[in-house]
């Protein structure tokens, strides 16, 4: 897919997702080094950079993204030449995209332990890797039931809802509010990440946060579920990631003129709300993030930034 397009169909939710975000962005890239018309690697490095700057755009706070990129450019700059340049660039992107397959099923591996017969189960908005888990789950014999949020407004809970009636897993939609009506009935919450700091805060689809307090009022363990490629190397020296606010409306389509809209698409939920990160690596306390970045991206951070 040409970059143009997956920017665009990135920035209109066509790709969604931060793991499908990085996965296009990787392929993106791909086809990108095929076609490159440079005539050093100085000018391959210009020229994929730019096309990696327009992906870098389109949506902020999906670390996923320029995690893809770290990963394709690295080694580029010491390539002796635009055909080794163009050879390693491919070579790196169908590592990420096979690297982050393998994860979300190791995920789901290791998640799935978590669920136990009988329970019932919340999890707000779309996430591949929390699906992984339900549908290991479900594979190993477990019944088990789902309560999805609608996640508004977008409705991205009614994929979520189909996804898990596709696996013949047994799900219950509610609206975002109620989040809290239901909570003393579920055994656990389990939502995905768009983003993690170094700090443990957990980037994900705005209203997390809430469901998380509420979880931690009713003691229900709140679960993460994320590759370590969601995991923000640029916070280890300080810098904040970004929340993007999209546009009034899809909140409210020709509303009166004297209503603001604000609609922002992520919020952050504090470690001290979070149980657990369930990553391909292992089931970490969100306190253990910044080891998982020395260990994903070395001592150097600096270097990838």
């Amino acid at each position: 897919m040409k970059v143009e397009k997956t920017v665009e169909k990135i920035e209109k939710m066509e790709i969604r997702g931060a793991s499908d975000i990085a996965r296009a962005t990787a392929e993106a890239l791909k086809q990108k080094s095929k076609k490159l018309e440079a005539n050093s690697v100085e000018d391959a490095i210009s020229e994929l950079g730019d096309s990696a700057d327009r992906l870098l755009k389109s949506r902020p706070t999906a670390v996923s993204l320029p995690n893809a990129i770290r990963k394709v450019f690295n080694g580029l700059k010491e390539t002796g030449s635009v055909e080794e340049f163009r050879e390693l660039a491919i070579q790196n992107s169908d590592e990420f995209i096979e690297k982050s397959k393998v994860a979300k099923q190791k995920i789901g591996e290791i998640g799935s332990k978590r669920i136990k017969d009988g329970d019932k189960v919340l999890t707000h908005c779309n996430s591949e890797a929390a699906l992984s888990i339900f549908k290991s789950a479900k594979d190993e014999g477990k019944e088990f039931e789902v309560f999805s949020t609608e996640a508004r407004p977008r409705y991205q809970g009614r994929i979520t809802a189909q996804d898990l009636v596709n696996e013949g897993i047994s799900v219950t939609q509610i609206v975002d509010s109620a989040a809290r009506f239901f909570m003393n009935e579920m055994d656990l919450v389990v939502v995905g990440a768009d983003a993690i700091g170094a700090n443990g805060a957990v980037a994900n689809k705005i209203g997390t946060s809430q469901i998380a307090l509420v979880a931690k009022e009713a003691r229900v363990d709140f679960y993460v579920a994320a590759e370590t490629y969601k995991f923000s190397p640029s916070t280890v020296l300080g810098e904040l990631i970004e929340i993007e606010e999209r546009d009034e409306e899809e909140v409210w389509e020709n509303k009166p003129d004297d209503v603001e809209i604000r609609n922002p698409a992520f919020d952050f939920t504090p470690p001290r709300y979070v149980d657990n990160i369930c990553t391909e690596i292992g089931l970490i306390s969100p306190h253990m993030a910044y080891h998982v970045l020395k260990e994903e991206f070395g001592l150097g951070l600096q270097d990838v930034l």
